[in-house]
């Protein structure tokens, strides 16, 4: 790469272009459900190779602001961030209030959201999920599959998985609605009340299969987020393995600044 007088690196070619659409898409110019030029439109319009132009829309992809459609080239994405406030959304006010922490972070962003469950029922933990539960891996645990959904387009998977000796006694935990508040209602109503949720997320590139499932361009990023929700006396009754499409969320934490 070469450098300009000064000293100072250039910037790629390919980078300016990328910078310059992705600076129409934040702008407007380029709207949701608006394709983005050809890579011909493109080559004409900034008088370089197919071979650069190619280059800047990898750029633009990593961008999470459009998605490739095989034969039909890249559309602008109409997926405005969530904010997601882990600081808020367990509230146990909210589960009073007859609302799970997603859909209460939904209707506060103004969102329509929907839960679609993939799978109910026993199943053999996972190793981390065992290790976090503190039971045997392989033991039995409950597991539920959530894939869910914001305007229609789905943003989030979550597996949850519950100790057998807690949720056996709790019938709700089976169905696929289990009442106002969610899991953490019907188990705080039987006893076990929450005093804290950890939480551990990590940034990475979307699998083939992960992508197919968000609608997502290959390698789009993805926020892997797991959750322990641990009790007053000390028990993890719940490990929760999250992956979100990273566009669509915004994440904003208090942290306390006493000793």
């Amino acid at each position: 790469m070469g450098t300009a007088a000064g000293g100072e690196r250039s910037v790629p070619r390919y980078v300016q272009i990328a910078e310059e659409i992705v600076q129409q898409i934040r702008a407007g110019v380029l709207k949701p459900g608006q394709m983005v030029p050809s890579e011909s439109e493109l080559v004409d319009r900034y008088g370089v190779s197919g071979g650069t132009i190619r280059k800047a829309m990898v750029e633009v992809r990593a961008s999470g602001l459009v998605e490739t459609r095989h034969g039909k080239g890249s559309i602008v994405k109409d997926r405005p961030p969530v904010r997601h406030r882990s600081s808020d959304r367990f509230r146990r006010s909210h589960r009073r209030g007859g609302k799970a922490a997603y859909l209460a972070e939904s209707a506060q962003s103004g969102a329509t959201a929907k839960v679609s469950v993939l799978y109910i029922g026993p199943m053999e933990a996972p190793e981390d999920a065992a290790r976090r539960l503190g039971v045997d891996a392989g033991a039995q645990v409950l597991a539920r599959r959530r894939l869910y959904f914001r305007n229609g387009t789905p943003v989030e998977t979550a597996s949850s998985y519950l100790p057998w000796d807690v949720v056996k006694e709790i019938p709700e935990l089976f169905a696929e609605n289990p009442g106002g508040g969610g899991i953490y209602a019907r188990l705080e109503d039987h006893g076990h009340e929450f005093a804290e949720f950890v939480e551990t997320l990590q940034a990475r590139p979307a699998s083939k299969a992960e992508a197919s499932e968000l609608a997502l361009s290959p390698g789009a990023p993805v926020v892997h987020l797991i959750r322990e929700a641990r009790t007053t006396e000390g028990r993890v009754v719940e490990v929760c393995d999250t992956l979100m499409a990273a566009d669509q969320f915004v994440f904003e934490y208090r942290i306390p600044a006493a000793d």
